[in-house]
C-alpha cells in the first residue's frame, strides 16, 4: 500500500490518510491482519507531522478499520472490509439535521440552537468526553 498526500488538497491530511487506508482495504490491497507502518514511520515517509498520522490512526481504530496491539504494532482489523462503508460523519449530519428540524418546527430560533449547542458541547468537553 502506498499513500500519497496532497498538501494543497481540500481534504485535511488526516482525512487523506484515512481515505487511502480505507480504499486499500476495500479494494483488497490490504487484508485483515496485515501490518501497517508505525505512526512515526508513516509520518516520516509522508513528510507530515506525527500527530496527523496519530489522529488518522485513532479515527480508523474507532471505526474498526485498524487495531493497535500495543508495542506489537498496528494491523488491519479482521472486520475492516465490512466497516469501510460506515461513514460516521454522514450519520452525525443526518442526526443533527433531524434534531435541528425538530427545533425549528418548535419555533426555536437558529441563534437559540447555536447557543444551546455551544453550551452542551462546552459542558460535555469539560467532563472529559
Amino acid at each position: 500500500m502506498e499513500i500519497h498526500i496532497d498538501i494543497d488538497g481540500n481534504d485535511p491530511l488526516f482525512t487523506q490518510v484515512m481515505k487511502q487506508v480505507k480504499h486499500a482495504v476495500s479494494c483488497g490491497a490490504l487484508g485483515a491482519g496485515e501490518p501497517l507502518p508505525s505512526i512515526r514511520q508513516l509520518a516520516n515517509d509522508l513528510d507530515i507531522n506525527n500527530k496527523t498520522v496519530a489522529k488518522a490512526y485513532r479515527l480508523l481504530e474507532r471505526d474498526n478499520i485498524i487495531q493497535t496491539k500495543g508495542y506489537r504494532g498496528t494491523y488491519v482489523h479482521p472486520d475492516a472490509i465490512e466497516n469501510c462503508t460506515t461513514d460516521i460523519n454522514a450519520w452525525v449530519n443526518t442526526e443533527l439535521t433531524k434534531t435541528i428540524t425538530a427545533f425549528r418546527n418548535a419555533d426555536v430560533t437558529d441563534s437559540e440552537i447555536r447557543i444551546a449547542f455551544t453550551d452542551v458541547m462546552n459542558n460535555t468537553n469539560s467532563k472529559g468526553n
